[in-house]
């Protein structure tokens, strides 16, 4: 055999590998690390059984469905939502569907924005299991509304629910954690936490300032390896996030009850979600196409992403001005991370 004809079967095996690989990513609903992860990498059954896991926002969305899923695992499980009926519902699901007994579920109701509860809340975790393994910081609330209409009561909410609430119940168990040398910090962010969409600016906000926070802390520490931080960026899934979501102004959401059937189930979030936390990944990303294209090139083209983004935008300002109701394609303009805890 030819040198020339050896390289030409090298040429064509490794553009073969490359269009393998595009057609790959166009069927992806994760970041590639994430995928490989899935692929070859440790199993949840194998790594998260028999740990502690307190989720907030767990009454409804990806909450919900986490606490369904990690009920299968063999985990004890905090339930944390302001709203104790549903956690109630979600507590009886799981003692129907999972692998658990009453006493390893606890019903803990909280509110993000009542900082000072924080600590007693921790407190009665501690004093019922003896420790936390998993602190899953899921509770959130979204909003839809132009920048200039919006009453700065409701970017001072987000912020205080989103932001402040999480990073409050964060210190809270951080100190336990750091005694032990071990633990998992799993904070259910946002696609719109590295990048950015029209109609949520207060949202965006507060989910890229838990990005820079959680990506200092893993920083600082680096001392103890055992203690993982990971950011769970999801793109548009299935819940009541929308609906829930404020407007111009703190006491009124949109009541949205759009169709959502183009957006990822929640299981197959969660799903996800799991494989990164058994993985220890630190940051993943979770999202159907065209929205996990829109997150790479903001990661590494932002001049095409810039560009991307004022075309559509102005589109979806226009459509949102006039009343009109367009599907998510219209734009990334829908992202869960669950309502209020």
């Amino acid at each position: 055999m030819s040198w020339d004809l050896l390289l030409w079967l090298l040429a064509l095996c490794a553009l073969l590998a490359l269009v393998v690989q595009l057609l790959r990513f166009l069927r992806a609903d994760g970041d590639l690390t994430l995928l490989w992860a899935e692929w070859q990498g440790r199993r949840p059954e194998w790594e998260l059984t028999d740990m502690v896991v307190w989720v907030t926002g767990a009454s409804s969305g990806i909450g919900e469905e986490l606490a369904y899923q990690l009920s299968k695992l063999g985990v004890s499980l905090v339930l944390s939502s302001r709203r104790v009926h549903e956690l109630e519902r979600v507590k009886r699901r799981c003692l129907e569907n999972g692998n658990l007994k009453g006493k390893d579920i606890l019903i803990l109701p909280l509110d993000l924005t009542n900082r000072s509860s924080h600590e007693m809340a921790t407190k009665a975790v501690l004093q019922e299991f003896g420790k936390i393994d998993i602190l899953v910081n899921n509770g959130g609330v979204s909003q839809r509304s132009l920048c200039v209409d919006t009453s700065l009561d409701v970017y001072k909410e987000l912020i205080e629910v989103n932001y402040l609430g999480t990073v409050s119940l964060t210190k809270c168990v951080l100190p336990h954690m750091i005694e032990r040398k071990q633990g998992k910090i799993v904070t259910v962010t946002s696609l719109l936490g590295i990048i950015s969409a029209p109609l949520s600016a207060g949202y965006c906000a507060s989910k890229h300032a838990l990005q820079g926070f959680f990506n200092t802390l893993r920083i600082e520490l680096a001392t103890y390896p055992g203690i993982i931080v990971s950011n769970i960026c999801p793109g548009p899934v299935q819940s009541n996030i929308v609906k829930n979501a404020l407007t111009e102004e703190v006491t009124k959401t949109t009541g949205s009850n759009a169709d959502q059937s183009h957006k990822m189930a929640a299981s197959r979030c969660v799903q996800l979600m799991l494989i990164s936390m058994a993985n220890d990944l630190k940051e993943v990303w979770i999202a159907d196409q065209p929205f996990l294209l829109m997150a790479y090139l903001w990661q590494y083209m932002p001049t095409w992403a810039w560009w991307i983004t004022d075309k559509l935008g102005k589109k979806r300002i226009e459509n949102f001005k006039n009343g009109v109701v367009r599907p998510i394609y219209t734009f990334l303009n829908t992202y869960p991370s669950c309502r209020k805890v």
